[in-house]
C-alpha cells in the first residue's frame, strides 16, 4: 500500500480539547498522533483518538494542498480554548502572542532596548506625534465613525474579547500591577493628574464628545433608564452609597487626592470663584416676572408657594 498525504483531527476521550494536523507519511498506516510542542501535556495525560479528515495525492501539490486546507481547518478556531493548535501558517494563537511578548519585553526591559531604552518624555513625545499623524491622516481609530467605534465596542463585548475577556477580579489584578509598577495613570502625581483631566474635560467640551454630545433630554433619559434598570449609583442602596461615600473619602484624605490636595487658601479662593459664579448668574420668575441670582429666587418663590422649577436663566 502507498503512503498517504492526509488532514487529520486529534480528539481526547476524557476532555473537550482537540487538534488539527497534516502528515505526510514515510510507509503506509504510519503510526502517528500529531507533534504538539506547547500543549504536549495533553497527549501524556489524556487518550488521544484520530480522526483522518482527507487524503490527497502523494505528490509536491497534493502536500501544498494538503497544507492549504490545514490552514483552513485551524484558522477559525485558532483562539478557541479548546483547540490545542498554537498557530496557523504564519499566525500564532493570542496565548502564544502574550507569552512570547510578556518574554520580549522583559529581555527588553532588563537589557535597556526598544521602548525601554527611551526616557518617558521621549515616549510621550512620540506617542503625542503619532497620534497628531494619525487624526490628521484619518487612519486608525480616526478612520471610524463614532456609530462604527460604538459597533465595534458592543462586538467586543458579545464576543467577549480585550478588557470584556477579563473577569472582575483579574481587572483588579491589572489596576493592582499597574499601580505598584507606577505606569499609566499611576505615572503621575497628583498635580499632573489633576492638569491632565482639566485638559481632556475642555477637549471634550470643545469637541462636543462623550456626555458633551448629548442634549439635556438625552442626559436625562440615559438617567432615567439607568435607575429604571437599577444599575450603576441605582443599584446600590442608601446605606452602600452613604458607605461608598465615607471610603472614597477617607481614601481621598489618606492619599491627599480630590479636596485634600488644596491648601486652606487654594479652598477658600475656589468656594469665593464659585459663589461669585454663581451669584453672577441672573435667573426669572416665569409666574411673577422676579429676577435674582439663583439662591434668592428659590427663597423668593418658596415664600409664596411657586414651584422652583418655574424659572429660566436669563445670562
Amino acid at each position: 500500500m502507498q503512503p498517504r498525504i492526509y488532514t487529520y483531527k486529534i480528539t481526547f476521550e476524557e476532555v473537550p480539547y482537540y487538534y488539527y494536523g497534516s502528515k505526510k507519511e514515510r510507509y503506509y498506516n504510519q503510526k502517528y498522533f500529531g507533534s504538539p510542542i506547547t500543549n504536549k501535556w495533553c497527549w501524556e495525560l489524556y487518550t488521544p483518538k484520530k480522526q483522518i479528515l482527507e487524503v490527497f495525492d502523494y505528490t509536491d501539490e497534493g502536500y501544498e494542498k494538503c497544507k492549504r486546507v490545514e490552514d483552513r481547518l485551524i484558522s477559525p478556531f485558532l483562539n478557541d480554548p479548546y483547540c490545542l493548535n498554537e498557530r496557523c501558517g504564519g499566525a500564532y494563537s493570542l496565548d502564544i502572542r502574550r507569552k512570547t511578548g510578556k518574554k520580549v519585553g522583559l529581555k527588553h526591559k532588563e537589557n535597556g532596548t526598544g521602548v525601554c531604552g527611551i526616557s518617558r518624555e521621549l515616549r510621550k513625545e512620540i506617542g503625542r506625534k503619532s497620534g497628531i499623524k494619525t487624526k490628521k491622516g484619518g487612519t486608525g481609530i480616526f478612520s471610524l465613525t463614532k456609530e462604527q467605534r460604538r459597533e465595534i465596542s458592543i462586538r467586543n463585548k458579545e464576543n467577549k474579547v480585550g478588557m470584556f475577556s477579563l473577569t472582575k477580579e483579574q481587572k483588579r489584578q491589572i489596576g493592582l500591577k499597574t499601580k505598584e509598577n507606577k505606569v499609566g495613570i499611576f505615572s503621575r502625581s497628583n498635580e499632573e493628574m489633576s492638569i491632565h483631566s482639566r485638559k481632556i474635560g475642555l477637549t471634550q467640551v470643545k469637541n462636543k464628545v462623550g456626555m458633551f454630545s448629548l442634549t439635556k433630554e438625552q442626559k436625562r433619559q440615559i438617567g432615567l433608564k439607568t435607575k429604571e434598570n437599577k444599575v450603576g449609583l441605582f443599584s446600590l442602596t442608601k446605606e452602600q452609597r452613604k458607605e461608598n461615600s465615607r471610603k472614597a473619602g477617607l481614601k481621598c484624605k489618606e492619599n491627599g487626592t480630590g479636596i485634600f490636595s488644596l491648601t486652606v487658601e487654594q479652598k477658600s479662593e475656589l468656594g469665593k470663584n464659585a459663589a461669585k459664579k454663581v451669584n453672577s448668574q441672573k435667573w426669572i420668575c416665569l409666574e411673577t416676572g422676579y429676577i435674582s441670582n439663583p439662591g434668592a429666587l428659590t427663597n423668593y418663590q418658596k415664600a409664596r408657594g411657586i414651584d422652583t422649577t418655574k424659572r429660566k436663566r436669563i445670562n
